[in-house]
């Protein structure tokens, strides 16, 4: 089996690093959320792959979870930053090294409240299907 795991994730965060409508929401987008780290910001959830080969081509369909946090009441400036993840991520061109012919569509998400009252929190997940170049 082929994984993409890592270059998914990295293929992931630098798009979402390079969108500027994205990067003016936010503060940043991270794997490892450092301490006392300023809100709003996207964090990267897990990714889950499943073999998804066609005859002679070894594919993976994969979901990758992304959780949006922010401390303004309600949820109108998470709804802004779900936006622009979408208009970075759903079906738009994603490089991941060493896979080709690679689709992302959104496939679900779910506003979620945080046992801190004064946060939100958007889950949101992303299918993924690849072919290993």
């Amino acid at each position: 089996m082929t994984t993409a795991l890592w270059p998914l994730q990295l293929a992931v965060v630098g798009k979402l690093r390079g969108h500027d409508p994205l990067t003016a929401l936010i503060t940043g987008v991270f794997d490892e959320v450092p301490e006392d780290q300023a809100h709003p910001y996207v964090t990267v959830g897990s990714i889950t792959e499943t073999v998804d080969d066609a005859h002679n081509q070894r594919g993976l369909e994969a979901q990758v979870e992304l959780h949006i946090w922010s401390r303004y009441p309600g949820y109108k400036e998470s709804a802004g930053i779900l936006a622009a993840l979408d208009e970075a991520l759903d079906r738009q061109p994603l490089a991941v090294t060493g896979f080709r012919d690679i689709s992302v569509a959104h496939q679900q998400h779910t506003e979620l409240r945080d046992p801190d009252p004064d946060i939100r929190h958007i889950n949101v997940s992303y299918r993924v299907w690849l072919t290993k170049a």
